[in-house]
């Protein structure tokens, strides 16, 4: 499964379009339900090029307004939102062995809980679809900058429609089309995760500084993107 520039050169709403007719069945979004991914699916729903679908990761700590945004999805787009969730006995071990808040011990267990809970449910996900979605931008952080907007990994195709977007793109879009928006933005939020591992930004911080504030020198990422080599950006 090759990609070539055609591809990568089209605009998001085509590429969408063209996953979708290109994998029918087998194209998904996988969305935490920020502005990125909204856009994503509102793109696709308007694409009317055939089936895709919708998942997300349920890693048993996301706030109630993520929760909202499901149902907000299935009644805006009428789409039902494929819940993924981590391995029962995974899960039971690491709580037993760490603690349920592991994550503000050290970067290395905050690493391991982003492993049990997000990258190896979203990897078993994944087996599941030839190509799928995600609302990865350059512009958010250095460890995104070179994000590419079609790469193959373990066999599929992982797009990032919207790796060149900026986000006044995303906002004018967002404003433009009157996207659903996640109500932890008008609390301060830039970036939204796990309920526990994600604030407000402060004045002057980036975009991901909300995201395991208390580690000033590791890495914002969870691991669940992978960089261009096809390896995981993790250490757990």
């Amino acid at each position: 499964m090759g990609t070539s520039t055609e591809i990568e050169d089209l605009a998001a709403s085509e590429l969408v379009s063209w996953a979708i007719s290109t994998f029918p069945g087998e194209f998904a979004i996988a969305t935490s339900f920020q502005k990125e991914g909204m856009v994503i699916i509102d793109l696709a729903a308007r694409a009317n090029a055939g089936i895709f679908r919708v998942f997300t990761l349920n890693t048993g700590r996301l706030p109630e307004e993520t929760w909202w945004m499901i149902e907000k999805v299935r009644e805006r787009y009428g789409i039902p939102v494929e819940i993924v969730v981590p391995l029962r006995e995974e899960l039971d071990s690491m709580i037993s062995a760490h603690g349920p808040d592991l994550f503000y011990e050290s970067s290395h267990l905050r690493a391991l809980c982003c492993e049990i809970r997000k990258v190896r449910p979203l990897q078993r996900k994944l087996r599941e679809f030839k190509a799928w979605a995600t609302g990865l931008r350059r512009e958010q952080s250095a460890s995104r900058q070179g994000v590419r907007t079609v790469e193959e990994i373990d066999g599929r195709l992982r797009l990032c429609p919207l790796a060149g977007w900026s986000s006044r793109d995303v906002e004018r879009y967002i404003r433009e089309h009157d996207v659903p928006v996640h109500p932890l933005y008008a609390r301060g939020y830039t970036s939204i995760g796990c309920a526990p591992c994600t604030r407000a930004v402060l004045a002057g911080e980036d975009q991901r500084a909300g995201r395991w504030w208390w580690e000033q020198e590791a890495r914002k990422e969870c691991g669940i993107h992978f960089t261009a080599s096809g390896k995981a950006e993790r250490n757990a």
